[in-house]
């Protein structure tokens, strides 16, 4: 049997219908090639779940190093700080790119460890540095890990810009689960090094949830100032090219017929493309070049891919209150694609300010959108 080309939950063989975010990025990071200098401030795609914005970002984290950057990549999680995995990532890039001549690797290394503790992360650094750890108790001030920041920020990039590296990408993922108080970090620490941006050759490139720019702000008001570009759905051409092209390559076509039935299923998120082609995929089982792909493969592989995402469904559904249970039950009752929050709060029988902090909680967990 041939390989299963679709991989759902991973990056796509093919991104299709990105190139416009793409060259967004790219021109981002031109500034930093060209003129050696801050790519600007930090850029933000938004979207509902599945859309395709981890994708996008991985691949633009593969096309940077093609183009001389070192990158460090950092996924936040729900009442965890990310800047342990920020210093850790960032010092691990600077390794593996093996930039650094011997006689500074020491240098570096102490370096890094001091930078570590005056963040607060003392688990990222080495044992040698933890007598430094008790310089506060508990941790460390705001400004101080501002500073320590700045300061990794700073160095890295121009140690890689020296060495004849483009600069620093910094791939910052889930950013709407971000630790506030990390975020206002970062978000300070790019700030103040915007001052000098002709001495700090790096760039922050992050993705989130629609309520990610909500976050930004409650973290540091200039959050605000960043640049959000909302990741649509993918157009019908596009989809089917994502679906299309990587069959092609091992020999296997699709239907016309097949190729619209997963598409309009799928309506423009890749992840339920790559869902419903992996199962299209597994009910076929192609052996060999010359095998085309029909509906009734396609009607196949729908119960196999409707498990799946019950599953997922349900998962979410679990995780809900009672009166975010509510909320959606309206919601799915009512019919349309839209649903106002007065429509919800009539049939609910509550005021409407009663769903304020309901309808934000489905928000950031993804499951509704503004």
């Amino acid at each position: 049997m041939l390989p299963n080309p679709y991989s759902p939950g991973e990056l796509p063989r093919v991104l299709a219908g990105r190139e416009e975010q793409q060259n967004r990025i790219r021109g981002y990071l031109s500034r930093i090639g060209t003129y050696g200098e801050m790519g600007g401030p930090l850029l933000v795609f938004q979207g509902p779940r599945g859309v395709g914005k981890t994708s996008l970002l991985r691949e633009a984290q593969r096309d940077a190093e093609g183009h001389g950057f070192i990158t460090a990549w950092v996924s936040c999680r729900r009442s965890a700080p990310f800047l342990p995995d920020l210093v850790s990532r960032i010092g691990k890039a600077i390794e593996t790119a093996d930039i650094l001549p011997r006689a500074e690797k020491g240098r570096w290394g102490l370096r890094l460890e001091r930078i570590g503790v005056e963040i607060g992360v003392p688990s990222v650094v080495k044992v040698s540095a933890s007598a430094s750890a008790d310089r506060y108790e508990g941790d460390p001030p705001r400004g101080a890990r501002i500073s320590a920041l700045e300061d990794l920020l700073h160095e890295t990039s121009r140690q890689v810009r020296g060495r004849g590296g483009a600069g620093l990408v910094v791939f910052v993922d889930e950013l709407h689960a971000a630790a506030r108080d990390d975020l206002a970090v970062l978000l300070n620490a790019m700030q103040n090094l915007a001052g000098k941006r002709e001495d700090n050759p790096f760039a922050v490139i992050g993705a989130g949830l629609p309520s990610a720019p909500a976050a930004l702000v409650k973290a540091a008001t200039f959050g605000e100032r960043s640049t959000f570009l909302t990741l649509p759905r993918l157009q019908p051409a596009a989809a089917e090219t994502a679906v299309a092209e990587p069959a092609d390559d091992l020999g296997v076509h699709w239907t016309s017929q097949a190729l619209q039935a997963v598409v309009s299923e799928a309506q423009g998120f890749p992840y339920l493309l790559q869902v419903l082609a992996h199962a299209t995929w597994e009910a076929a089982r192609p052996s060999r070049e010359g095998v085309v792909l029909d509906i009734d493969d396609v009607n196949a592989g729908l119960p196999v891919a409707d498990d799946q995402l019950t599953t997922m469904y349900s998962a979410r559904w679990a995780a809900a209150s009672d009166l975010e249970k509510k909320i959606m039950a309206v919601m799915a009752g009512a019919g349309s694609t839209t649903v106002t929050r007065a429509e919800i709060a009539a049939t609910l029988e509550r005021p409407t300010q009663a769903l304020g902090v309901p309808r934000e909680r489905l928000i950031d967990k993804g499951i509704i959108e503004p």
